[in-house]
């Protein structure tokens, strides 16, 4: 396949404006694939199965409930505890050092989220209405368990969809860990956000989304006059709503990636109000619609992050960003990935961004 009529496709190497130091190759170009294709997901589409521990009258099966929504009858979403957590809070290692080497008591707290008591319902297909409660709920528990400890650092929200996304359950979930350091990327994403705004003044996600609301350029080849690259005011943006916006990154690590934002500027989830969170919920299920539509039966991640809790970061409201990252698993990392750190997309993003755009959902 090429792009935009040229046999070569494109060939060069972008950079992560709000992580400078991560870049993405894009190679379009026929036989520069590397990555093999994952498969899609052959879903599971039966609203109830009597093994799924997940599944409404299973409840046996699973840890007590932390909380269920709502708390009487017949339960829409549900929070229990993962029975195999990453972090848990019954250790008492203390912190040692010995040399270079370094340890940090693996406290935390690792809990599960379950979505749907339809076992096979996916994103798109919920109602606004439940996914605005989800929503709501993700907002809550990451409130109560920042507030439970302050060892807690971080509290981030995920969800893993197939077996490429690390899923083991095929019922639709969510989970939550919490954290007694704050993750590299979201660390990476909220030094380099305040670095920028010292230097301009402004907040780099805030001017990402005025760049695809307003901007437009043709960049010419100074000896041929040929054009280079044409940017469209809104060739980026794959939906909007009242408050929120879904923009497919110019530099994507993931050949489907779409971010998420408040179009006015948030750092912290947890401020977010209930107006914000039923918009939210609304680009939510067209966005996830449109990737359904345009690469049926992906397999996905999707992470939230907002700005971290504690005293060193109260001088990051005005540059960091709240927004939540989907990214679609549809080819595996290989070796050069893995090795150089350097993300290769073989679809451009204006490609994919024009698919998803004009998809119809409606």
């Amino acid at each position: 396949m090429s792009d935009n009529g040229d046999a070569k496709g494109v060939r060069e190497i972008r950079i992560n404006p709000i992580v400078p130091t991560e870049s993405v190759l894009v190679a379009t170009a026929r036989g520069m694939r590397p990555k093999k294709a994952e498969e899609k997901v052959q879903r599971d589409q039966r609203a109830h199965v009597d093994t799924c521990p997940f599944c409404r009258g299973n409840e046996e099966r699973t840890p007590p409930a932390i909380k269920a929504w709502p708390d009487s009858g017949d339960w829409d979403v549900r929070i229990v505890p993962n029975l195999y957590p990453v972090l848990g809070d019954d250790s008492s290692t203390n912190n040692i050092a010995f040399g270079l080497q370094q340890v940090i008591d693996g406290y935390g707290r690792h809990e599960v989220i379950i979505d749907h008591p339809n076992h096979g319902i996916i994103i798109h297909e919920m109602s606004e209405e439940h996914l605005a409660t989800l929503l709501g709920i993700y907002q809550q528990r990451m409130a109560e368990l920042y507030a439970s400890d302050p060892r807690l650092k971080y509290v981030l929200v995920f969800k893993n969809f197939g077996p490429a996304a690390g899923a083991s359950i095929p019922h639709t979930h969510s989970q939550i860990i919490a954290t007694p350091v704050v993750p590299e990327n979201v660390q990476n994403e909220v030094t380099h956000s305040r670095q920028h705004a010292q230097k301009f003044g402004q907040c780099i996600f805030c001017s990402l989304i005025d760049e695809a609301l307003t901007y437009e350029a043709t960049i010419y080849d100074r000896d041929s006059g040929e054009i280079r690259r044409k940017i469209n005011v809104g060739q980026y943006v794959i939906e909007r709503g009242e408050r929120f916006v879904a923009i497919k990154p110019f530099a994507s690590r993931f050949e489907w990636e779409i971010h998420i934002l408040p179009l006015q500027h948030e750092a912290d989830f947890l401020q977010a109000s209930s107006e914000d969170i039923a918009d939210f919920a609304r680009v939510l299920k067209r966005t996830m619609a449109r990737l359904d539509k345009v690469v049926g039966g992906v397999q996905f991640n999707f992470f939230l992050h907002s700005l971290p809790h504690g005293e060193e970061f109260n001088n990051c409201q005005d540059s960091y960003h709240w927004h939540l990252e989907i990214c679609p698993r549809t080819s595996i990392p290989t070796g050069f990935e893995l090795g150089s750190g350097l993300f290769v997309s073989t679809v451009s993003p204006e490609e994919a961004a024009e698919a998803l755009r004009n998809a119809d959902i409606d």
